[in-house]
């Protein structure tokens, strides 16, 4: 039984893991060399619904799925679980902010939940920077402090 808890931890921690490559990859990565793939994240260049950016999506899949792929024909191990936990990071992300905040799909629309809504303003914050330069708030699940505090402040109004 053992076994399953430690499977259950891989997963989680490279779920929380995810996060801090997240926002590496999205700091230095999009907002660096690879800016010609995610600026028109920031400036639309089209209207279209898909964006030079959603290769990001194929990139940051890449690892999740060659470890699944990996481990279900070498005995379900962590490489595997490793790879579900990176996987369900690429569904919360694809949740979070593709449907929830740019609303891509028009679902989700409104929450009264202090913790989205502070997701929601702290990537808002990200957009106001339409170059590469002077961005903040470059995670997803993770934001500042005071984003969660102007919320409650907002909601107790």
């Amino acid at each position: 039984m053992s076994h399953w808890i430690n499977y259950l931890l891989t997963s989680m921690s490279a779920f929380l893991a995810m996060e801090c490559i997240a926002w590496f990859a999205h700091k230095y990565i999009m907002h660096g060399f690879l800016w010609s793939l995610h600026h028109d994240h920031h400036q639309r260049d089209d209207r279209g619904f898909f964006e030079k950016n959603d290769y990001f999506f194929l990139i940051f899949g890449l690892p999740g799925i060659s470890l699944i792929g990996w481990g279900t024909f070498h005995g379900f191990g962590y490489d595997f679980w490793t790879g579900v936990g990176i996987s369900l990071y690429g569904f919360a992300y694809f949740f979070v902010h593709d449907i929830f905040i740019h609303q891509r799909f028009k679902i989700f629309r409104n929450s009264n939940s202090v913790y989205l809504r502070a997701i929601r303003r702290a990537h808002k914050m990200h957009h106001k920077h339409l170059g590469k330069e002077h961005g903040e708030c470059f995670g997803m699940l993770w934001v500042p402090l005071h984003y969660f505090l102007d919320e409650l402040k907002r909601k107790a109004s």
